[in-house]
């Protein structure tokens, strides 16, 4: 097989990077084993403009949001899919759902209306609360953050899937970096023979030899799946941790971010812990169906990696997207398609020339 491109990986990051290449153009190759849970799969969709105590507005949320909201909406849209239409089964690919955020403790509320009376931005009043109290057990008031989105990203990641394996350029296996030669004249790996190849395989990355030098700061996620048939999915709900609508009559309950762990497994402790906050939060009656865990891709100045290395030119990463994903892929893999189709300049604080002294070791 003779390629343009190699992918590795199709999490968030290799899924909107292959689907931007694809419509440029470009042809290519996806190496990816499956696997029931990673940071993608076990991703809870959320995209939210808001972070932290202070609520602070996300790094770049004005621009990265509007148009990661498009490119969902567009992947969902036949008419505006530049993709083969009948290759592709539609999924709905992103709704609003904005967050409700019940106050934990009284300095939270504080710091809520504090930053409400400053007219932050996304952040509003919610009149209603005691509409709520049939559903939710809480002792102080809540807010809202809006707008909010909900990406079904596991949908996303298996139609496009689907997609790659039709038009057989998706290779199902591990990808072994011995087998990988780099040449001044091309790629070659195993069978496939490309121009450049290009690391999109999460954490895994970090263990590359080409690209372990960089700032990497793993971190481990956790979650639980509930069913909970009688409260509405009209919100994201927050109180400490997330309450986040999944599937039909499902939610999402986390997550963590572990800095130090043993394994990427589920812990007992999360989960007893977990299940007694959602006990103590919800008046509603469920039944915990799952556990999920993974290792995020994060970086420590917390900006992705994009771009080619400094010395093996034809060897490069679309990575490090840690837990806003579902909003920084597809506004860089957009940007890292146009620089490889057009020969446009990656944002600077993007760009791992940035790290250019430490890689070129």
């Amino acid at each position: 097989m003779q390629v343009s491109i190699i992918i590795i990986g199709q999490g968030l990051s290799g899924t909107w990077l292959s689907y931007y290449l694809k419509k440029a153009g470009i042809s290519l190759v996806v190496i990816d084993k499956p696997k029931n849970q990673s940071a993608s799969k076990i991703a809870s969709g959320i995209i939210n403009p808001v972070t932290g105590r202070r609520l602070v507005k996300t790094w770049m949320i004005d621009e990265v949001m509007p148009f990661a909201v498009d490119a969902y909406r567009n992947f969902e849209t036949p008419n505006t899919n530049p993709i083969n239409e009948d290759a592709i089964n539609r999924v709905s690919a992103i709704r609003e759902c904005h967050v409700l955020d019940f106050f934990s403790a009284p300095d939270v509320e504080v710091a809520f209306n504090k930053r409400l009376a400053e007219a932050a931005a996304y952040l509003s009043a919610v009149n209603d609360k005691e509409t709520w109290r049939q559903y939710f057990n809480f002792d102080f008031g809540a807010g809202q953050i809006e707008p909010c989105y909900l990406a079904d990203v596991n949908g996303l990641l298996a139609v496009w899937r689907k997609y790659l394996k039709d038009e057989n350029v998706l290779v199902e296996a591990s990808f072994i970096e011995e087998d990988l030669v780099v040449s001044a004249d091309g790629i070659r790996y195993q069978n496939i023979e490309a121009g450049q190849i290009i690391y999109c395989d999460g954490i895994a990355a970090a263990q590359s030899k080409y690209f372990n030098r960089l700032p990497f700061a793993a971190n481990k996620g956790e979650a639980l799946i509930a069913e909970i048939p009688d409260l509405p999915a009209t919100h994201i709900f927050k109180k400490g941790m997330n309450l986040v609508p999944w599937k039909p009559g499902q939610y999402w309950i986390g997550s963590t971010y572990q800095w130090k762990f043993e394994n990427e497994l589920p812990t007992a402790i999360f989960r007893e812990q977990a299940t007694a906050w959602l006990q103590s939060f919800c008046k509603m009656p469920f039944t915990i169906v799952d556990y999920l865990a993974a290792l995020r891709p994060a970086t420590i100045e917390r900006r992705p990696f994009v771009g080619f290395h400094p010395v093996q030119k034809r060897v490069g990463i679309f990575n490090g997207m840690g837990t806003k994903g579902v909003s920084l892929a597809p506004y860089f893999a957009h940007q890292f398609a146009k620089h490889l189709s057009a020969q446009t300049p990656l944002q600077q604080d993007v760009d791992i020339r940035r790290f250019e002294k430490i890689l070129s070791r």
